[in-house]
Order: structure tokens, then sequence, then C-alpha cells
């Protein structure tokens, strides 16, 4: 089992492909396997390590609070390990805050950019959606937790087209054989909230693309307009009429469009 000591922690993380590193960082509650449909597609022209954040997986789970920053460091010190000292980096969602405090502190290390919804900081409304998060889990089962999940991340008209693959979601958390104890996952949702790149980002130099759905309600479309007109030269990549997971309902697409990206910036 690939296992990294880095930061404090044992970090899992699975490598596949060859070329050009491409680190790929998940979401809020979600480890490296997620990333499973968009590596199909990048493992051909990339060595792809998908990581377990630290809470998830097969990584290690300490008390939180969890900060976007240490999490940055945990990354950093897995390329350390691995002896990568400079890779494209792609995340999602809470990935993508991971990856904004990755290239500011490490800028030498980030070839390229991929920021998947994003968030530069939580207002008022992102915050609470968090939280309620983070008061419901360890409450009610997995299954009704992560229907409530699918509500905020899924739009409607997903859910009306395709209720059997919601439903089978739900039903293969049942059987996740590393669950994620819901003190981690509290954890994580602090890094979420308490993230914050405002007026920082002008900083990152290196070609970045965001992408994020026009119908988003959990991470709005203004954050990734915000962050794109702050990243100098960022490219912006709407997905009309998806939601929190475009790179998901419009999973053609976007494996087509990002990896066109990312073969554009090779070295």
């Amino acid at each position: 089992m690939p296992i990294a000591q880095t930061n404090g922690i044992n970090m899992h993380y699975e490598e596949r492909g060859t070329g050009e590193p491409l680190i790929l960082l998940m979401g809020l509650g979600a480890d490296g396997s997620v990333w499973e449909e968009h590596v199909k597609a990048y493992e051909k022209h990339f060595r792809c390590i998908l990581i377990d954040n630290r809470g998830s997986g097969r990584s290690d789970k300490p008390e939180g609070p969890y900060s976007t920053k240490m999490m940055a460091e945990d990354t950093a010190g897995l390329m350390k390990a691995l002896g990568i000292k400079k890779a494209h980096v792609s995340g999602i969602s809470m990935g993508s805050a991971i990856a904004q405090e990755l290239a500011l502190a490490y800028p030498e290390t980030v070839t390229s950019l991929i920021l998947n919804c994003p968030w530069d900081q939580c207002d008022n409304y992102t915050t609470r959606v968090f939280e309620s998060f983070k008061s419901l889990v360890g409450t009610v089962d997995v299954q009704t937790f992560t229907r409530n999940l699918q509500l905020w991340i899924f739009t409607p008209s997903y859910h009306n087209d395709n209720l059997e693959d919601l439903l089978a979601r739900e039903e293969s958390g049942k059987s996740n054989p590393y669950p994620m104890p819901a003190h981690a996952f509290q954890a994580q949702c602090d890094a979420c909230t308490s993230h914050n790149t405002v007026g920082r980002l002008s900083q990152i130099s290196v070609p970045t693309l965001v992408t994020v759905g026009d119908k988003d309600i959990f991470t709005p479309l203004h954050y990734s307009e915000r962050i794109a007109k702050e990243i100098p030269g960022a490219q912006l990549l709407v997905y009309e009429g998806s939601g929190h997971t475009h790179h998901w309902d419009r999973l053609q697409d976007y494996n087509r469009e990002t990896l066109d990206f990312l073969l554009q910036h090779q070295n």
C-alpha cells in the first residue's frame, strides 16, 4: 500500500500512468479514488498521483481542526517524498482550495493549475452550507447524509434525469471500506470555512484554468469569476446548466477540455 510520511501524518496515494506528474486533489469528504473517471483520460499522458487528503480514505485522520495551508503542506511533503520537483495540479472544490495554497507557498513546484468549483473565501451563505454539513454528519446514517449532500452538489435536472445513479451512490456509501469518521469530516469543513486567499491570488503566475457550473449553488459562479479575474492570464470555463459536479455530469466535455489544457502546458 503506497504510503508516504508527510507533515506529521501517513498519507495514502495511488500512482497511475506515465509522463509529467499530475497531482489530483479531491474535495470534502472524498478520497483520491473519486478521480477514477478522469484518470482514465489523464493516465494516457501523465503520471497521475491520486491523493487521499488528510482525514479521508487510507490517510491518517487526526483530530482537527485542519486548514487548507496545512493540507497544502501535506501535499508538498508527499511530492518531496516521491521525488517530484514540479507537477501539474488539479483540485476539485476543497481540493481547489488546497491547490491555491500549494501554488502560493511553493510556486516553483507547480507547472500548471486547474481550479474546479473553487472559492477564495467563504461568504456567509457558503459558510452556513459547510456548517450545516458539519453539524449533520454523525447524527444521521450514511445514506441520509449522502442524499442531503447530493441535493447541494447535483442540479435539479440531474436528479430528474439520473435518479438511479444518485441512488446507487447512496447505496455504495454504506459499503465504503474506509469510512470517514465524523471528526475528520468536521475538521475538513473547518479547513473549507477558514480558507482565505483573497488579495493573494495575483501572485500566481503559472497557467491556470478555472472551471465551474453556472448552476452551482454550493460554491456559486461569482467565486470562479473573481478568482479567474485575479490570477493573471487565467482562463474561465463555464459549464452551462451544470452545478458543483460539472466534472461528472459533463464528464466527456470536462475530460477533453482539461486534458487539452494540460497538454498545452507540458514542459
